[in-house]
């Protein structure tokens, strides 16, 4: 795009609309980073966000381009994109970007300028590398020899300040400033020059701008000094004028410069030089060396500048010089048709619009100049809108009578504009419009019933799913919010579990669920459109909580406790697959992550026991031997079939011994508490142990013989061991879970205790409750046993026994 129309397009001010309601002006440096902020139009403009909001709040540029935007929920204006302020203006100052806050429903417009302040980002520089000038060693002291400037695209104080030369002992530097503000740089010639001693010389030629910090562009010069040559050329002008029309010809002559030289023979041969100190000249304009004739040599444009001024020297066989400049005036020509800009226009308006209803606003331009960029606009008569300018520019398309959609429910309508030259050019643009209806459609669900799964455990925020509805209406008519129908669960408001996005529809678990409390939730979202009054419709969503392996299972048997030992007797004799105990244990999750297996943990290569996977029973897996020890500890390993799993450990301690004094002899096995006690109260204790089992032993038997004489019909002998399971007790699939506390106890059978004081085979369960206390006590009531080994009765015996 060309400076020029950048300038015009940059330095838009007016605008539209029956009022303009503000205007603003901020000012900030070039090259600022995209999403740097520029100011708050809703503190500088007095305009609320929510204004903002309900009118779609936009920025309109007239060119299109989008340097600065708008962020509508915070009211503030930001960089969109980088801005480079050469780019925009070249040398014009100030530079400004003129913007428009365009707001609808009823519309509105707010002007901003924006002037963006240099920075200095370029440095000076030259077009060559370095300059070449051949001097006669007869060249008079103050002889000048016009240089090449240096281009600095900054402006004002980051502009092109100052130059330096340096070696200095043979030329000094001369700025010679011009009534437009240009300055030329010349080298003068302070002492005489000696061909015998220095035949060339070079210096360096710095040009430094005003910034901060400062840069600078450096050039090289190299002088050859040569035999005399006393005269300079000399221009007949100091500057030339000529005017020149817009899309001349190539080959077109402007005027021919002129420059005499007093010298004779070749030094007096004069050529002349375009210099290069401004972008894109010379491929605009030629010289022809020896004749003086500019030419035009490329495509001009009023629109992209309307002056342009050149540089020329004329330079001798010598290296002497002289300089000039030429400015050439642009003629504007009628070249450029109207471009039609649609600021904001409405899709579609109700029936029942008024009379002067803004239907669509646009705004005209025209770069050329004078009445060649003058636009007027028309449509055609016979439709119910009218055009109007209240602005330079700017047309805004009304309503003009009634509307009545049950006549015509479209217009397409065409706005001719044209320039007033002499030859006018047209553009036009065909606006499409609908007539809409009133809100007569309530919003639908695309479902009746909406159901989603959700596993427990979710994080809080979770989108659970998506509900849509949609509605038959237009625009705001049909604009659907969701809204969640206060209910209660559980004594709780539905609102502290889930939540709904009023535009989007979308669920949100506002809680984490817990499965174990709560299996699924229902309730009720709301559709309602935009329209006044509102319609609306109800939908009924369910959430399924899914179950997740939150919890590891729990031993319900055997019980742990730190105060006692609880070991299970096997007798010696025991046959395989003899029932030691069975572990319990329940898990409070559902499916699979309640499913449950068990397993022995670290067996050895020759292990005596063996635990049921689903079921959880000990049993003997080979016959007991000598070898085997007393004391047996097993470690059992519960473990559910979550992903992952999830387990707990019981220890079970057995006794492996077919008589109590063998039992009683590995006692101090079990625990390993030292009694260093006096030895008098031990015997104390002892007497009275030894007194409360004898008493407790008559009890029982008396017991015993009474409930044998009462069930003698009911029982055969080797009956099998009956364990005793709760009501809610659950062994379905052999999982061995609980899904409540229970108690556990074990029978044995009227021929389960025999008279060489053996224990029972293997069908029966034998538990050893051990007092730690009582150990050194039961070493000396061992010969108590002789009496319990007389009792040869067949009834029933008790084998749990507290020591």
């Amino acid at each position: 795009m060309s400076c020029k129309t950048m300038v015009w397009q940059v330095l838009l001010i007016s605008f539209f609309l029956h009022d303009i309601h503000g205007q603003v002006t901020y000012s900030i440096p070039e090259e600022m980073s995209k999403g740097s902020l520029v100011g708050s139009i809703t503190q500088d403009l007095g305009l609320e966000l929510k204004r903002l909001m309900s009118g779609k709040a936009r920025i309109y540029t007239g060119d299109g381009t989008e340097y600065i935007g708008l962020d509508k929920e915070k009211g503030t204006l930001f960089i969109k994109e980088k801005m480079d302020r050469e780019a925009l203006c070249g040398k014009t100052t100030p530079c400004a970007l003129h913007l428009q806050v365009i707001l609808e429903n009823p519309m509105e417009l707010y002007r901003i300028t924006i002037e963006i302040t240099d920075i200095n980002d370029n440095a000076p520089s030259f077009k060559k590398n370095e300059m070449k000038f051949e001097i006669s060693e007869s060249a008079m002291t103050g002889a000048v020899f016009m240089l090449e400037k240096a281009v600095d695209r900054d402006v004002e104080s980051n502009g092109l300040l100052s130059y330096s030369l340096k070696p200095t002992d043979k030329f000094a530097l001369k700025l010679n400033s011009h009534a437009d503000g240009s300055k030329n740089v010349e080298m003068i010639l302070q002492k005489p020059l000696d061909r015998e001693k220095h035949e060339r010389l070079s210096l360096l030629l710095t040009a430094k701008d005003g910034g901060e910090p400062q840069m600078s562009g450096t050039v090289q010069i190299h002088v050859t000094v040569l035999d005399v040559n006393d005269n300079a050329p000399v221009f007949t002008q100091k500057i030339y004028k000529a005017t020149l029309t817009e899309n001349a010809l190539r080959g077109t002559k402007l005027v021919t410069v002129t420059a005499t030289d007093a010298d004779d023979g070749s030094n007096s041969v004069i050529r002349y030089y375009m210099s290069h100190t401004m972008e894109g000249l010379t491929d605009l304009f030629s010289i022809d060396p020896q004749s003086g004739d500019i030419t035009v040599d490329g495509v001009v444009d009023y629109e992209i500048s309307s002056r342009y001024e050149l540089d020329v020297q004329a330079k001798d066989q010598g290296g002497l010089s002289d300089s000039c400049k030429v400015i050439i005036d642009m003629i504007d020509v009628n070249d450029n048709k109207p471009t039609i800009s649609i600021i904001s226009m409405s899709n579609s308006v109700s029936e029942e619009s008024n009379t002067g209803t803004v239907i669509a606003m646009m705004n005209v331009n025209d770069p050329d100049s004078g009445k060649n960029g003058q636009v007027k606009c028309n449509i055609e008569d016979s439709i119910p809108f009218t055009i109007t300018s209240p602005s330079k520019n700017f047309f805004s398309l009304l309503t003009h009578s009634d509307l009545d959609r049950e006549k015509k429910t479209e217009y397409n309508i065409t706005v001719i504009c044209s320039d007033e030259g002499a030859l006018p050019l047209y553009s036009n643009v065909t606006l499409r419009l609908q007539i809409s209806d009133v809100n007569d459609n309530a919003p639908l669900f695309e479902k009746d019933h909406y159901e989603a799964f959700v596993v427990e455990n979710n994080s809080p925020g979770l989108a659970v799913f998506t509900v849509k509805a949609k509605d038959a209406d237009w625009n705001q008519n049909a604009r659907v919010n969701y809204i969640l129908e206060e209910s209660s669960v559980g004594g709780v408001q539905v609102s502290s579990y889930v939540s709904v996005h009023a535009d989007s529809g979308v669920i949100h678990a506002i809680r984490s669920f817990d499965y174990e409390q709560m299996k699924n939730l229902q309730f009720t979202i709301k559709a309602q459109d935009g329209g006044s009054p509102p319609l609306s419709s109800n939908v009924t969503v369910q959430i399924i909580i899914q179950d997740q392996n939150d919890n590891a299972p729990q031993v319900l048997y055997p019980v742990q406790t730190s105060s006692s030992v609880v070991a299970e007797i096997v007798p010696r004799s025991a046959d395989i697959g003899y029932l030691v105990t069975k572990v319990v244990a329940v898990d409070v999750d559902s499916g699979q992550n309640a499913w449950l297996s068990y397993k022995l943990h670290k067996v050895g290569d020759r292990p005596l026991f063996e635990v049921g996977a689903q079921n959880g029973e000990i049993r003997t897996v080979r016959q007991v031997t000598d070898k085997d020890a007393v004391k047996q500890k097993l470690t059992v390993v519960v473990e559910d079939n979550g992903q992952p799993s999830r387990s707990a450990t019981v220890n079970v301690n057995v006794a492996v011994a077919d008589s109590i004094p063998e039992l009683l002899s590995e006692i101090t096995d079990f625990t390993h508490k030292d009694y260093n006690g006096d030895l008098t109260f031990y015997l104390v204790v002892a007497l009275a142990v030894v007194s409360f089992l004898f008493i407790a032993c008559l009890v029982a038997i008396i017991s015993v013989k009474i409930y044998r004489w009462r069930q003698a019909h009911l029982y055969q002998s080797n009956l099998p061991v009956i364990p005793y399971y709760p009501p809610h007790y659950t062994d379905t699939g052999g999982t061995g879970t609980l899904k409540h506390m229970y108690n556990y106890e074990v029978c044995m059978t009227a021929d389960s205790r025999k008279g060489d004081g053996t224990f029972p085979r293997p069908t029966s369960q034998n538990v050893l409750i051990m007092d730690s206390n009582a150990t050194e006590t039961m070493k000396r009531i061992q010969k108590e046993q002789l009496f319990l080994d007389d009792l040869n009765s067949p009834d029933q015996t008790p084998q749990e026994l507290e020591l």
